[in-house]
């Protein structure tokens, strides 16, 4: 992926994925923030951000979960890594629209996967 960036913080994540359709968030774990579409989980993080960071984890389409866990900072997720979800465990080495674009990209994976019904009930999602 490109140069260094400024990673993602909770709060830009919950901005992000505030304005798209059909999104919930809710803690899960304990710790853990988690944003789902149609009741299925799309991007989980910590919710209170600890001084040296913050993991991210989310889907990824099949044919990139390699080619994205061969890059320092990225990391199979920890039980989740079978359904080809990545723990990006050093947010700040990407900029920021990548990671945005990475969470797009979940949230799109995720949301293709719902029942036909449900996706027609959902609104088109915002362009980036």
């Amino acid at each position: 992926m490109g140069k260094a960036g400024k990673g993602m913080t909770v709060v830009q994540l919950e901005a992000l994925c505030g304005a798209w359709p059909g999104v919930t968030r809710d803690i899960k774990w304990g710790e853990d923030l988690v944003f789902s579409v149609g009741g299925k989980m799309f991007a989980i993080t910590r919710a209170e951000q600890a001084a040296h960071g913050h993991r991210l984890a989310l889907k990824v389409a099949d044919d990139r979960f390699l080619e994205l866990t061969d890059q320092p900072g990225i990391v199979p997720s920890p039980y989740l890594a079978r359904a080809h979800w990545v723990a990006v465990v050093e947010p700040e080495r990407f900029a920021t629209g990548e990671l945005d674009a990475m969470v797009r990209d979940s949230y799109t994976l995720v949301r293709a996967k719902l029942t036909k019904k449900l996706q027609k009930e959902l609104a088109p999602l915002p362009p980036a």
